[in-house]
């Protein structure tokens, strides 16, 4: 077999056509069948989601759009974007529902993640189509809409997804810039003005991260190419201004406003901690993500093995330099980088989808091309057993994890149960890794089923995870007074500040009585069953007056622990 699999180093004459709408048009509304289910019913999710639409919450409350605020503590972790991007949804919800913004539920907060999943798939299928032609690009996105990691990143509101689309469009101008270069073809303005629009988007949204895969990928295009002259059209003047324009007036009025507090808490905490050390718990040794990657990006996971033999025979090829560049000095530095989470390799997962739909669409075009190398053969079938044991720990989980905290099977979890052994089935039979877009599709619709079963079905109804809105339900109920304030001690979830009030007050025990006793007739008191003791003490005599109004029992998945709490006020 020769060293080159593919026909052709570059992608067919229509890839460098402009891309028909009406399929980008059909690939939004398949990103959407993707993460629609479940997105109006799921619940704030602890503890990110809630803060941050906490924070978006109180700037439209308080209307200072510039500091970032959780109640009364600062947060300067990360800039501005996404609350900006919130407070925008909320308030265009409030216009719409004619109600206050600040009422808005927790999808509006959640719409500028589900924009920003599907601009990620949108030019993810640009990417790959300019790439590797009209095909891989549509698979590509298919990829990415399809994994798990975006599942959870399009129904969660906080930076992730949108910041995504805006690295995306980064990237997108780099791999013009260079297959133009590798085509001898004259790049216009149009990708440097991309290019800086995306990095002053990404930088609004989470700081230096946009420069990492940029710089990352530039790097490896320029080890690979040995030289740097093509990067004139980045054309930084006067288009860096651009990149300014969108980043720096923000920074330069929390600097004012904080006093530089920001840059310390921002560069000097939160950046300079996580590469010291594991913050928040968070720490992992390197390889983390290369175990992890087999769960993220499931079901396509099912596809690395391939993809990776297959990328190892293309190495040479522009296109795949292109996508090496990007996905292994960004992932490499994320490995040695001591705090790790899930979502944190998200900028390179496109690169991985574009370099798993080539694969399977090219081999497709040359039947039997790997077979003659074993070593092939035995990364195919070790990505098909772990995705079958994926597909197993998911149908087992979705059946015996109800049952466990509920102590009832679920009906929708028995049908994603089913969903998954049909995939797996399915994946036994038709062998997608063998190459084909017919098994890629497939996989999409058996993913595209268990999300519709399972997110709504499943993940709203497990109520004993749910403790915020059965409190804030509870809460709602009882109220004595409409301006009864909440004190709450041994339960401090941000989501609990999100669905009751901003002036909710997570104390001590000691402070729960203390709100009590300020206003005895309107003001209530949330305690944890370890605070009930203290609770109690600090009351003295007005214990004696106490009348539980509700309990509330689960599992606080925040810390791992059973909780029981009861909502008390005070009786006359």
């Amino acid at each position: 077999m020769s060293e080159t699999l593919g026909s052709a180093d570059l992608p067919p004459a229509h890839a460098r056509s402009a891309p028909n709408a009406w399929l980008q048009a059909l690939l939004v509304l398949v990103a959407l069948a993707f993460f629609l289910p479940g997105f109006f019913s799921l619940p704030p999710v602890d503890r990110d989601e809630a803060r941050f639409a906490q924070a978006s919450k109180q700037m439209l409350e308080t209307g200072d759009v510039v500091d970032i605020r959780f109640q009364e503590d600062a947060r300067h972790k990360k800039p501005v974007g996404i609350y900006w991007a919130q407070v925008a949804a909320a308030s265009a919800w409030g216009a719409l529902a004619l109600e206050a913004p600040a009422e808005a539920p927790i999808w509006v907060y959640r719409l500028p993640s589900l924009i920003g999943a599907c601009l990620a798939v949108l030019l993810t299928f640009r990417i790959g189509r300019r790439l590797f032609g009209n095909t891989t690009g549509v698979l590509a996105a298919l990829m990415l809409a399809g994994c798990l990691v975006m599942a959870v990143e399009a129904r969660t509101a906080k930076t992730d997804a949108l910041l995504l689309a805006a690295i995306l469009l980064a990237q997108a101008a780099l791999a013009e810039l260079y297959m133009n270069l590798r085509e001898g073809r004259a790049s216009g303005s149009g990708p440097a003005i991309a290019f800086w629009a995306g990095v002053g988007l990404a930088a609004l949204l989470k700081g230096p991260i946009v420069l990492l895969v940029a710089g990352g990928t530039l790097f490896g295009l320029l080890l690979f190419e040995r030289r740097a002259g093509w990067l004139a059209g980045l054309r930084p003047w006067p288009w860096l201004l651009l990149a300014l324009a969108i980043f720096l007036p923000w920074l330069i009025a929390i600097t004012v406003e904080t006093q530089g507090a920001f840059f310390t808490e921002a560069v000097g905490h939160d950046l300079l901690g996580k590469v010291a050390g594991g913050q928040e718990s968070h720490g992992a040794p390197p390889g983390l993500y290369l175990l992890l990657v087999f769960l993220t990006f499931w079901p396509f996971s099912l596809l690395l093995g391939l993809a990776l033999s297959w990328t190892w025979f293309e190495r040479r090829r522009p296109a795949v330099v292109f996508c090496l560049a990007w996905l292994l000095p960004t992932w490499l530095v994320f490995e040695l980088v001591p705090t790790k989470l899930p979502h944190y390799v998200l900028p390179v997962y496109p690169a991985l989808a574009i370099l798993c739909a080539a694969a399977v669409h090219e081999i497709a075009l040359v039947p039997g091309a790997l077979r003659r190398r074993g070593w092939t053969a035995w990364l195919r079938f070790g990505s098909l057993l772990i995705f079958l044991a994926i597909a197993l720990l998911l149908a087992v989980g979705l059946v015996a994890v109800p049952l466990y905290l509920e102590g009832a099977v679920l009906w929708s979890g028995i049908a994603a149960a089913a969903v998954l052994v049909g995939l797996a089935a399915a994946v036994l039979r038709l062998r997608p890794q063998r190459g084909g877009s017919t098994g890629v599709a497939t996989v999409a619709l058996g993913a595209w089923l268990l999300y519709l079963v399972g997110w709504p079905g499943v993940v709203p109804n497990l109520d004993s995870l749910w403790l915020s809105p059965r409190v804030a339900a509870a809460v709602a109920a009882e109220r004595p007074c409409p301006d009864s304030l909440l004190a709450s001690s041994g339960y401090s979830e941000p989501s609990l500040v999100f669905l009751t009030a901003t002036e909710t007050r997570l104390v001590q025990p000691e402070g729960s009585a203390e709100t009590l006793l300020e206003r005895p007739a309107c003001n209530l008191a949330l305690i944890a069953e370890s605070a009930e003791a203290p609770f109690r003490a600090a009351l003295g005599e007005a214990a004696g007056r106490l009348e539980p109004l509700a309990t509330v029992e689960g599992l606080n998945y925040s810390k791992g622990q059973d909780l029981r709490l009861t909502l008390y006020r005070l009786a006359e």
